[in-house]
């Protein structure tokens, strides 16, 4: 399987959906309370259509895979993620683009769906690195990418121009198919501890 092939992804607690134009109403309302992260690139809900629209055209030219994140246990979207930077002849892909609204925080969605990403890349995709990127301001993302067992790689320093001008420093996080198993058994095991 491609690391870009479009598929549904579920367990106990979420279902990974393929990003569509469908989706964008119930993100732009999962998406509010988020706008005071400056160091974070949350859509608003006035341009939730168009950021999914941008979604799709990367997905279109072979960049990214997204996904919308459904809740399970209420039926209720509550943010997307995304396989990006697809380099599918080296087997490596990162996954970014996540955001989960205010309701779903500190709950088990963002752990299951890690779950099921890296699961997807490293089983069903061959996948022979897993990459996380996040801005050196967001403690919250890189405490969360570091719980998931990701190795932190180094920083990249004045990485980015933010959209205010302001330079980003990324950080960027690995997982390697070696440390998959014990990755996958600490997720699993945090999940089983609600």
């Amino acid at each position: 399987m491609l690391l870009t092939d479009p598929v549904a992804l579920e367990n106990e607690w979420v279902r990974l959906e393929p990003l569509s134009l469908d989706h964008a109403d119930d993100l732009a309302a999962a998406s509010v309370g988020l706008e005071h992260a400056w160091y974070t690139s949350v859509p608003s809900p006035e341009t939730m259509a168009a950021d999914v629209a941008q979604r799709l055209a990367w997905r279109d030219a072979g960049t990214m895979n997204p996904w919308a994140v459904r809740r399970r246990d209420t039926g209720k979207v509550v943010g997307t993620s995304t396989f990006c930077n697809i380099d599918q002849q080296n087997r490596h892909v990162e996954i970014g683009h996540t955001w989960i609204g205010v309701e779903a925080q500190r709950s088990a969605v963002n752990t299951a769906s890690k779950l099921l990403l890296l699961g997807h890349a490293f089983e069903a995709c061959d996948a022979i690195a897993v990459e996380f990127r996040t801005h050196w301001h967001n403690r919250q993302s890189r405490a969360a990418i570091a719980r998931l067992g990701a190795r932190q790689d180094g920083v990249l320093r004045n990485h980015k121009l933010g959209p205010d001008g302001t330079l980003r420093d990324t950080v960027v996080f690995s997982i390697l198919p070696a440390e998959w198993p014990a990755v996958r058994l600490g997720l699993r095991e945090r999940l089983a501890q609600g």
